[in-house]
């Protein structure tokens, strides 16, 4: 697979930009577009007449010979609905569905059956990995989700997720290592306080101690990949976690617990998966939280 991004040299419709981006006629710009293969910003448009800017980022999904990406996406996964007012809507995010669109995947993303399920744009306020399963909020217009942002930027949305990692976990404790991109490991981040990194800080409490461990993290800020790349810096990375080295398992099992957001209390229940796991490891024991 290969794909081409360029930006657009004037406003007006899609299928027109992608025809002058690629030098194919607008008929084949057009096809393209509803075959789901052209991106606008990282989000997938399949209306040849939507609008781009001036120097829209435009991405198009290609096969090695040049053609457009057209399998069939997999079937989308049901939507739970964790709470939903007239203002937001949360849902359990599903393992494998990743948070927003991105080029040349397969299936919908959470962003994508959320917006399908209120006929309109969900407002998206933070992301969970692709393997990542949990709590997701949304705001369901322009200014919930603009409330909904600055909770989470000013630290107003507390966070619970619960992982399963290999033994020995201390009972508790707090890591406060600086995030950085590592140069010889794409993709991945690294915590040390050596680089010159993000602030970071997580905290943990260890539920459980066995064959693995199950802790819970309370992640005092956002960053991307940070539970995963602060327990792998204190020798323990979740279990599934292939791009930190983590023991065998499923998937990486990290699940977003619970999300307290000025008041609102969601709760996403403990995925089978997770709790497959922990009864494997902990056979006739109660762990597995309520």
């Amino acid at each position: 697979m290969k794909r081409r991004t360029f930006h657009g040299e004037a406003a007006g419709r899609v299928d027109a930009a992608v025809a002058r981006g690629l030098s194919v006629a607008e008929v084949e710009a057009t096809k393209l577009v509803e075959a789901g293969a052209v991106y606008v910003g990282g989000r997938r448009v399949r209306d040849a007449g939507t609008r781009v800017e001036v120097g829209a980022t435009i991405t198009v999904v290609l096969e090695e010979g040049g053609r457009a990406v057209t399998e069939q996406a997999a079937p989308a996964p049901p939507l739970t609905i964790l709470y939903e007012d007239a203002h937001v809507i949360a849902v359990d995010k599903p393992a494998g569905v990743t948070a927003q669109p991105t080029p040349g995947r397969s299936g919908d993303s959470l962003v994508d059956l959320v917006s399908a399920r209120l006929g309109r744009e969900a407002g998206l306020v933070h992301r969970l990995d692709k393997e990542t399963s949990g709590v997701t909020i949304f705001g369901k217009h322009e200014k919930a989700t603009t409330r909904l942002a600055a909770a989470f930027r000013e630290g107003r949305a507390k966070k619970q997720y619960l992982a399963l990692t290999s033994p020995g976990l201390p009972t508790d404790g707090r890591i406060a290592l600086p995030l950085s991109k590592d140069p010889a490991r794409p993709g991945r981040w690294r915590a040390s306080a050596q680089a010159n990194g993000v602030p970071a800080e997580t905290e943990y409490t260890r539920l459980a101690d066995g064959p693995v461990c199950l802790v819970a993290l309370f992640p005092r800020t956002g960053r991307t990949h940070q539970l995963r790349a602060h327990l792998a810096a204190l020798g323990h990375p979740i279990v599934g976690d292939r791009l930190y080295g983590g023991p065998e398992g499923p998937r990486c099992l990290l699940h977003a617990w619970k999300l307290d957001v000025d008041g609102l209390e969601l709760v996403a229940p403990v995925p089978p998966d997770l709790v497959q796991a922990l009864a494997s490891a902990f056979p006739g024991q109660a762990v597995v939280p309520r």
